[in-house]
């Protein structure tokens, strides 16, 4: 995505600027790019708090695309050529792979106008997206660690989450903020607040055109790893029998009412929110209809979901950290069974 902020008057001079700049670019820095990238993977694989979304993904949809990290490898970014980024961008930064999107003083008309003018050069045909293989039906409850010496553990546990053209993405929104999608969360009570077990703690979901993802993530010391997933394992179980209360309920609305409101408020986002959502097909519902939808969730739909996503013994587990010992005992509490496979970093 290229972007950029401007004086409503610049709006012809800006796009020009821009269209040359997507279709016509000249590559003059790619070699410099590409210490950039790799500059970046190894701070990545620095940071096992980030390292380790990607370990999990990456477990779940093992052997599919959406498993693999978004910044490649360091033997892709080594290897990859210069006629081959070419060839890439000229088959996928033409019209109508492209999507033209803003928000601010701005009339839709006159935005269409010259965006044909200014990206007619690009026109060609719609580019075929690769083949993806065939998403995975239900999460394979795999054990994953990696040794690496780091202070704290990283744990990650996690499934399928739904798409997000799912009527239930609402749903998940609140039972993501009850569980650990907030400082007012069960787990961020439970484990940072009342026990002080770790300093980050939080429950998190993605979605993609035909395929989500759910997970919780905690990191600590070593002998707080086996208490910390006992936690977790047993609020997951009190919201999938017990459900939520009406306060919790009503907490999460606010907070997801909240954010969708306050997102709304610049123009970037509100210009990136119409982009996303055009180039993947998916449903532009004002902000009137998001918090229509957000406050129509019950808590039978919250608890109904959590049985159905999270169900301990099935998820998939995720982990970085010194000692795979550490890892297993944590494994036997969450339950069910699990082939675990140790790689070093």
């Amino acid at each position: 995505m290229i972007h950029a902020r401007f004086l409503d008057e610049h709006l012809e001079d800006a796009l020009a600027v821009m269209a040359d700049m997507v279709i016509h670019p000249t590559f003059a820095e790619a070699d410099l790019e590409r210490e950039v990238v790799a500059e970046e993977i190894n701070m990545y694989e620095d940071s096992p708090s980030e390292l380790i979304a990607d370990n999990l993904t990456e477990a779940i949809f093992d052997g599919h695309p959406l498993g693999k990290s978004v910044l490649g490898t360091m033997e892709v970014i080594e290897s990859v050529t210069l006629d081959q980024v070419r060839s890439y961008h000229q088959s996928h930064y033409r019209l109508p792979n492209m999507v033209v999107a803003a928000a601010g003083n701005v009339e839709h008309d006159e935005l269409t106008e010259l965006a044909s003018v200014y990206l007619a050069t690009g026109n060609g045909a719609r580019a075929e997206a690769p083949g993806t293989g065939e998403l995975p039906a239900a999460t394979s409850a795999a054990a994953r660690f990696t040794r690496k010496e780091t202070q704290q553990y990283h744990v990650s546990f996690g499934g399928l989450g739904v798409h997000r053209q799912d009527e239930r993405r609402f749903a998940l929104s609140i039972l993501d903020g009850i569980l650990g999608g907030s400082a007012s969360s069960r787990l961020f009570q439970e484990v940072r607040d009342k026990r002080g077990l770790a300093y980050s703690v939080y429950s998190y979901s993605t979605a993609y055109s035909d395929s989500g993802l759910i997970g919780v993530y905690f990191g600590s010391r070593a002998e707080s790893v086996g208490e910390i997933t006992r936690i977790v394992v047993n609020q997951l179980r009190s919201i999938m029998e017990d459900g939520v209360t009406e306060k919790e309920l009503h907490r999460a609305k606010e907070n997801a009412k909240g954010r969708l409101v306050l997102g709304m408020e610049t123009t970037h986002n509100r210009m990136s929110r119409l982009g996303k959502l055009s180039v993947t097909d998916a449903a532009i519902l004002d902000l009137d209809e998001l918090i229509a939808r957000v406050e129509a969730v019950t808590a039978a739909e919250v608890k109904d979901l959590a049985r159905e996503l999270y169900q301990p013994d099935r998820l998939t587990a995720v982990g970085i950290g010194p000692d795979a010992g550490v890892f297993e005992e944590a494994m036997e509490i969450l339950g069910g069974e699990r082939l675990l496979t140790v790689k070093e970093a």
